[in-house]
């Protein structure tokens, strides 16, 4: 449809490059234009995003307080002293008269032998002792009247010497019946075995009707038995650690165990912490060529009986003088190749990599001995987060742990 000239002349021309506007925005206010304007243009350029939060991480200041160190090793309990009882005399069992396992006191009964050929053997002891007085009595009198006689010349000092000589046979006979007869008693008293010592005795070895030997060498074993309380645990020191001991007992620092019961503790198989504690006992004289070790002993108290010889144990050996130290948890610390790290938060709040000599583990921390001041802050939480050199946003943790 072709336009008047009047609407022709009316028509807006349309510059090259410039925005027309559609006849019914001419009568809009300028602020309503400019908010269409700014709405048409949205789809322009995307909003830019906000700067990240540096990442949260728990930071705490190392414990400082007073800890010893302490060498570890593997050990195993035995008896202070065992006993192994066997039969003294020879026969057949009658009795046993103990549980097996079970706690006996120094001079309980254990088994009981057949005594009656020992009981024949006294009495037949006996009678030769009652023969062998009799004839001692004869031959003092007929020494005496020999005496009296030989003072008349009534009888030669030949026949008070043969008369003197006499005696001392009968005298020499006595004594032979007599050790006989007590031979004989201690054989029935060798037929009540009794226990030597207090302890935990073993199983019984031999049951009622059968025969045991006595004799020396091939003596039959009945049983045994070994003491609880105290008891002994033995473990083997490497040389490393007794040449550090012995260096520290040259300086003052630490005493030696071989003059001076120094303190041990020692955990039961299972158990993360030690619930016993002792006292050294004894230190070998020489190292073991073989295996380069030195045997060692402590005494532990097991008033309870619960520790039984064979068990093992870890023992704890003091090994330093007390000392300042400060403590961090494990998971603190990091690994980067050889060299074990913390990370600690500087005062701008960024990150930094320190390298720590670290000591033994001391009530759930570990000591670091070198690189920390008392005054850092050390993450001990979200270190995969930390980076070094970038800004962290630290979070107090209680003293000694993580928050």
């Amino acid at each position: 449809m072709e336009l008047s000239a009047t609407e022709k002349r009316n028509r807006p021309v349309r510059p090259e490059g410039r925005r027309v506007f559609h006849p019914a925005l001419r009568n809009l206010s300028p602020l309503i234009l400019v908010s269409a304007l700014a709405l048409s243009g949205c789809g322009d350029k995307p909003p830019q995003p906000a700067a990240a939060a540096p990442p949260p991480v728990t930071v705490a200041q190392p414990v400082k307080r007073t800890v010893t160190d302490w060498d570890e090793f593997t050990g195993r309990f035995e008896a202070l002293e065992e006993v192994q009882v066997r039969a003294r005399v020879g026969g057949f069992v009658n009795t046993v008269e103990f549980r097996d396992g079970a706690i006996v006191r120094a001079g309980d009964l254990l088994y009981t032998i057949d005594s009656r050929p020992f009981e024949a053997v006294a009495a037949q002891a006996e009678g030769q002792l009652a023969d062998s007085r009799a004839k001692v009595e004869l031959a003092k009198r007929e020494l005496d009247r020999a005496l009296n006689l030989v003072q008349t010349s009534a009888v030669s000092e030949q026949t008070v010497d043969q008369r003197r000589q006499a005696l001392q046979a009968a005298h020499a006979a006595e004594m032979q019946a007599d050790g006989a007869l007590k031979a004989a008693k201690l054989n029935i008293e060798f037929t009540h075995v009794l226990a030597p010592m207090t302890g935990r005795v073993g199983r019984h070895l031999v049951s009622p009707g059968n025969l045991v030997q006595g004799s020396e060498g091939t003596a039959t074993l009945l049983t045994s038995i070994v003491t609880l309380d105290p008891i002994y645990i033995y473990f083997d020191v490497d040389e490393a650690t007794y040449l550090k001991n012995n260096r520290l007992w040259f300086e003052g620092k630490r005493p030696s165990s071989r003059d001076t019961p120094n303190p041990v503790e020692v955990a039961l198989t299972g158990e993360d912490k030690p619930s016993k504690e002792g006292k050294m006992d004894f230190l070998d004289n020489r190292l073991d060529v073989s295996t380069g070790t030195l045997r060692s002993r402590a005494v532990i108290p097991n008033k309870d009986f619960s520790i039984l010889p064979g068990q093992f144990g870890r023992v704890r050996l003091i090994g330093s003088s007390p000392y300042e130290a400060l403590l961090l948890p494990d998971t603190a610390i990091a690994t980067d190749q050889s060299r074990k790290i913390v990370f600690v938060v500087k005062d701008d709040n960024t990150v930094e990599a320190r390298a720590v000599k670290l000591g033994p583990l001391d009530e759930g921390l570990r000591v670091v001995r070198e690189g920390l001041k008392a005054e850092d802050r050390v993450i001990v939480d979200g270190i995969q987060r930390a980076r070094v050199g970038a800004k962290v946003t630290p979070q107090t943790a209680p003293a000694g742990g993580k928050s």
